[in-house]
């Protein structure tokens, strides 16, 4: 199956080889189980503001900065352009909505998939549309002996944001591969779009309420229904750096 999924990704870029070397993690949704609270918060923000959004919607717009989603749902529903400096404003509504919900704990799986893929030896790194100035830290106290915080990619390292490419770019210059030397792991539909746009196998892991042709019209390369059983499944693959 995993043979099959590579021939189509190497028809699809042209590349010639596939040797993966570094697996790009997406946060939210598949390191941690909080797109939950995001959804509810990127509600109660919206909603306060008037601006519709259902929780469910969050999903949809996931991955993008934070203040990229709220010009564009502000172009979208009252046809203007918010300077950049209001829509922080706002995210900051939204940001505080979310600090009141309960804290997110792991995402089930994901130390077993690390465990897995660093035995690999491959590299591991975390490519984010957050801009949390704690996140480094909090990365390394809950997966400490898995992160480098010379490894991680925010909201903070790029221009634009997913679903541009940039993000999944800027982790490859960081981790010091090529598309073909990596996996992208993603949970929402512009991360996947973002992860195919740099040409990167992408596998897509719905963790959330969206249907499975969200992620895979979106061109991911593989899809798995939890993390945990991309875990069961790693030493299937086969991939070793």
């Amino acid at each position: 199956m995993f043979k099959e999924n590579v021939a189509e990704y190497l028809s699809k870029t042209g590349f010639k080889e596939f040797h993966p070397k570094a697996v790009m993690f997406d946060m939210d949704g598949v390191i941690y189980n909080s797109m939950p609270n995001h959804a509810r918060s990127w509600h109660l923000a919206m909603n306060g503001i008037g601006i519709k959004m259902s929780p469910k919607e969050a999903y949809t717009y996931e991955g993008m900065r934070g203040v990229e989603t709220i010009q564009l749902l502000f172009r979208q529903q009252r046809g203007i352009m918010l300077p950049e400096e209001k829509a922080t404003e706002y995210y900051k509504i939204k940001s505080d909505e979310f600090n009141k919900c309960p804290k997110a704990g792991l995402m089930p799986g994901i130390k077993e998939l690390m465990q897995k893929i660093k035995d690999s030896g491959l590299k591991i790194l975390v490519v984010t549309g957050s801009a949390q100035h704690s996140l480094i830290g909090k990365l390394d106290h809950d997966l400490h002996g898995f992160i480098d915080k010379e490894l991680v990619v925010t909201a903070l390292d790029v221009e634009h944001g997913k679903p541009a490419p940039e993000p999944y770019l800027k982790g490859l210059q960081k981790a010091g591969v090529e598309p073909w030397e990596a996996m992208v792991v993603e949970n929402a539909p512009l991360g996947v779009r973002a992860g195919v746009a740099a040409k990167v196998f992408t596998v897509a892991v719905n963790t959330g309420p969206l249907p499975d042709s969200a992620l895979t019209g979106e061109g991911a390369n593989l899809l798995y229904h939890s993390i945990m059983d991309f875990a069961e499944d790693w030493n299937n693959l086969e991939v070793k750096a």
